[in-house]
């Protein structure tokens, strides 16, 4: 084998993220930033194995269909996903909402990337999820449509009340020649 052969890859840690430096304001109004260290092998199995549990409920299988999970493996998702910054949080009081955000955010990083992760962290929104009900109207009323482009699809006229063959009506609504009983 060649020098050239032997270094086609580059080491692993040269360009995978080791953690995630995340800041949080807590009660006291302080900024925090928890670091949150990449998780053992085993836990992002576990992790993984956890969210694509949730997943298949999620699209409709039942739970007879699925292993069940242990209630330890459920109970320490967030810990799993945390590690240290789990003990961390909670001796620094941080409210349930940004402890969630936060374990969320982490569990995003080790089931996906980086990428997805600080998409979640900035939107709140399960990453390639439709925008939620208040933000599409909120673009509506932009007058901006989602591909960015204008819509040129003209509208159709109103049917209501019209037929095919139907005499044109005065101003009071009846039809030229009607009685007026």
């Amino acid at each position: 084998m060649t020098d050239n052969q032997t270094n086609q890859f580059s080491a692993l840690d040269d360009f995978l993220d080791d953690y995630l430096d995340l800041p949080v304001r807590g009660r006291d109004g302080e900024v925090r930033v928890y670091r949150i260290e990449d998780p053992p092998a085993e836990d992002g199995i576990r992790i993984e194995r956890i969210t694509t549990l949730a997943a298949r409920l999620a699209a409709g299988q039942t739970r007879e269909n699925l292993p069940v999970l242990d209630d330890d493996e459920e109970r320490d998702l967030y810990r799993m996903c945390l590690g240290d910054a789990y003990d961390e949080m909670l001796a620094d009081g941080v409210g349930w909402a940004q402890f969630k955000h936060v374990a969320m955010t982490a569990m995003f990083w080790v089931i996906s990337d980086k990428e997805t992760a600080q998409e979640f962290w900035q939107t709140g929104q399960q990453p390639g999820k439709a925008a939620n009900r208040e933000a599409r109207r909120a673009q509506a009323r932009r007058g901006t449509s989602g591909s960015g482009g204008a819509n040129t699809t003209p509208q159709l006229a109103s049917t209501n009340g019209t037929r095919a063959a139907s005499r044109p009506r005065d101003r009071r609504g009846r039809r030229p020649g009607a009685s007026r009983a």
